[in-house]
């Protein structure tokens, strides 16, 4: 009797796998007859979005992909690659492991992790450095709760026992990521130019081996979970959550870095979503070429996996190496040497087709070409409807808020905010120093500052940033203010901004609304990455982030950053230094508290449209904090975001218990210039030796003096607002408060 995965494959199965009707007529006309299972099982994931995107290529592409540093363009390799000069280049990049870290949150991070540092090293380069952006629900709920300390815990476990370095993150709590939290992971590494292996096939006889860890059935149709919403019965799909093991990462890192050097690697890449076939389909299309595959002699962990489950399999720590025929022996001692498993699985064909057999028998067959992104896979453009809560927020007037009579009582709430207030019982589970190859520098500011070598002052400035709300109250500005955001930041901490990764995590793409504002937040995005000189090397589209009954989540286009500082030596930091020095405002004030947190916090209005912002300005800004920090003349820099001037005064102040004593602006609402998010603005420091030269430097960019750094005490307008050792009490233990409440 026939198998059953050998028959043909029915409408509805295909309906189950997620394939709509008229994907599924094409799969039979690629291969001119009706698929099996095993290969209806291979479309259903590769034609998925979390690997094809073909709900959104259309909009990727007209992202800026070209730059002075980019040493490949968005998507031609695992990675973004930038060259740092001096023969090296830096390797970046940031994923999503969203729907398995709802419902596993310890392996649903921990994989997203040790998945974004493979991306890394299978194009040569080795990880320095990780960070990662984070949302949540309500912290006061008890699966918040579970949710924020097993993910936490995840991305520690396995960062730490790897031996990578955590540098920076963010973390945001609200009620809409009640159901779907958001877990982003970034990983950075270092190659030599010279030494970059590219995930492509080719050399028809080659072998195409099996490394790393044993498969099982652990991960099965994960990219097809990550492309549905999340229900009630989403529980049931927990076999799609991978298992990680950061010991043996760490063999096959040191494994595949050395297996390099022999010469005898054609093509490498890492087994992610939907293993073995996204690999040898991936590559085999790169390289122009085909695959014979013997599912057979897959190492696996359990018995009588069916072909499928092989090939679908998302067990954690594998990688697919194509090598040169003749070299097998040295690619073998260099995995035994690491205790790993290092089996042949295939060779290289010049067919263009992929075709897998088990004990003899062919099982599945389909062009590589079929399978991947930008071949035959599906590519769609969605309606869009502008969202029907854009007219209320466009309707928020600022005279109908009154200004608060206690405005120190305002200060306090943003101080406690948990969207604010400092991440520390986050990020004291993650080493952020572990690795002999790096060394951090740890001091406070806007974007990590990492050391490339340790024989080496070249360093680079690294940082995610994403403010959702305001992307959601205003899809296309708000895309501009998350690549401007994290560009200040880079500028602020010394670094010249080179290049983005992306991780855009929306809704269901098949509602207009959502598709509206990814559209628009793309859009935004793309103005803002030319008018910075900031291209996209890459990333992730992450959709489907919305729950049946709790609705999408605000969309969150997570922008990853890299910056070049020629030595790490002449890099700014955030904390004020010495009693005395003047404080500045560089930048403009409003009259605008729109999407702020005071409004949404301390007034509770939801609606309105996003912070000030104009990309011309933000530029300008940008250029001369770099001239400042170059001449010299500046002793600190910060750039005011959540929570307005008096937080960033605060942030500044407390890491030396030192105190601020400052002038609002008259013409501003006392309100809007003390907590008001308007863009484009950085609060300084400046020594009395350097008053005159700092604002000659700055020519026609608008400032303004607030006022002067003092011992530990607040004042604002003349008030006293008590000690910076009070507020700092109050900002450093909210976090842990709720959670331990």
């Amino acid at each position: 009797m026939t198998e059953s995965h050998l028959l043909e494959a029915t409408p509805e199965q295909a309906k189950q796998l997620g394939l709509r009707p008229e994907e599924f007529e094409k799969i039979k006309e690629i291969l001119g007859r009706t698929p099996n299972f095993n290969e209806l099982s291979i479309y259903s994931v590769m034609w998925s979005e979390h690997c094809s995107y073909k709900n959104s290529i259309t909009y990727l592409k007209k992202l800026p992909r070209k730059g002075k540093h980019l040493l490949v363009e968005a998507g031609e390799e695992n990675a973004g690659l930038v060259d740092l000069g001096g023969g090296l280049a830096c390797a970046f990049k940031i994923e999503s492991h969203n729907h398995p870290s709802a419902l596993e949150p310890y392996q649903g991070a921990a994989t997203g992790v040790g998945g974004i540092h493979r991306d890394i090293f299978t194009m040569g380069a080795r990880p320095i450095c990780s960070l990662n952006s984070l949302r949540f629900g309500d912290l006061k709920n008890e699966r918040t709760k579970y949710l924020l300390k097993g993910v936490v815990k995840g991305i520690g476990d396995y960062g730490n026992c790897f031996g990578v370095p955590t540098v920076a993150g963010e973390g945001y709590f609200d009620p809409i990521y009640q159901t779907n939290p958001l877990v982003n992971a970034m990983s950075v590494g270092i190659v030599k130019v010279d030494e970059t292996v590219s995930a492509t096939s080719n050399g028809v006889g080659n072998p195409v081996y099996i490394v790393g860890s044993a498969t099982g059935k652990d991960g099965i149709h994960g990219a097809a979970f990550a492309s549905k919403d999340i229900t009630k019965d989403s529980v049931n799909d927990l076999p799609a959550v991978q298992v990680g093991d950061p010991f043996q990462e760490k063999l096959l890192l040191e494994a595949s870095l050395e297996v390099i050097k022999t010469g005898a690697v054609v093509g490498m890449q890492d087994m992610g979503a939907a293993g073995i076939t996204c690999s040898t389909s991936e590559m085999s299309a790169k390289g122009e070429c085909g695959m014979k595959v013997w599912l057979d002699k897959v190492p696996t962990r359990q018995a009588n996996m069916k072909p499928w489950e092989i090939l679908l399999s998302e067990s954690q720590e594998r990688m697919l190496i194509v090598v040169k025929k003749g070299m097998e022996k040295e690619v073998e001692a260099v995995f035994e040497k690491w205790d790993l498993h290092c089996a042949v699985i295939g060779e290289v064909t010049d067919t263009k087709w992929l075709e897998y057999y088990v004990n003899g028998q062919l099982v599945a067959t389909a062009p590589a070409e079929s399978l991947v992104l930008g071949g035959g896979a599906p590519i769609y453009e969605r309606e869009f409807t502008e969202a029907a809560y854009y007219a209320e927020n466009k309707a928020f007037n600022i005279d109908n808020v009154a200004v608060p009579a206690n405005l120190k009582e305002v200060a306090e709430v943003l101080a406690s905010s948990l969207n604010i207030s400092s991440k520390k019982w986050v990020f004291n589970q993650y080493d952020s120093m572990v690795g002999v190859a790096n060394t951090s520098t740890n001091r406070p500011s806007d974007a990590a500052i990492v050391r490339v070598q340790q024989d080496s002052d070249k360093a680079l400035a690294v940082t995610v940033d994403c403010n959702a709300r305001y992307v959601w109250a205003d899809p296309l500005v708000g895309g501009q203010i998350a690549v401007a955001e994290a560009a200040r930041n880079i500028v602020c901490s010394g670094g010249d901004p080179s290049a983005i990764t992306n991780c855009l995590n929306f809704g269901n793409p098949y509602n207009t609304e959502v598709y509206w504002q990814f559209v628009n937040a793309l859009k935004g995005m793309g103005i803002a990455c030319e008018a910075l000189g900031t291209p996209v090397t890459g990333g992730n589209v992450s959709f489907y982030n919305q729950s049946t009954d709790g609705g999408a989540v605000f969309p969150t286009p997570t922008i990853g950053m890299i910056g070049l500082l020629d030595s790490w030596k002449d890099a700014m930091t955030l904390n004020f230094k010495n009693e005395g020095d003047a404080i500045y405002l560089i930048g403009v004030s409003r009259n605008d508290i729109s999407s702020s947190e005071y409004l949404v916090k301390y007034h509770g209005i939801q609606n309105s449209l996003a912070p000030y912002f104009e990309i011309n300005e933000e530029v300008a800004l940008q250029k001369a904090v770099n001239a400042l920090i170059k001449k010299k003349l500046i002793a600190s820099a910060h750039d005011v975001s959540e929570g307005g001037v008096f937080i960033t005064l605060l942030e500044s102040a407390q890491v030396n218990n030192l105190g601020f004593d400052v002038t609002t602006d008259s013409a501003i609402r006392k309100d809007a210039f003390l907590f008001g998010e308007a863009q484009s603005r950085v609060v300084v420091t400046v020594t009395e030796e350097n008053v005159s030269a700092f604002e000659q430097s700055l020519g026609t960019v608008p400032f303004y003096k607030l006022g002067t750094v003092t011992g530990a005490g607040v004042k604002i307008d003349g008030e006293n607002w008590g000690i910076t050792a009070d507020w700092k009490a109050v900002y450093d233990n909210a976090l842990e408060a709720v959670l331990n409440g």
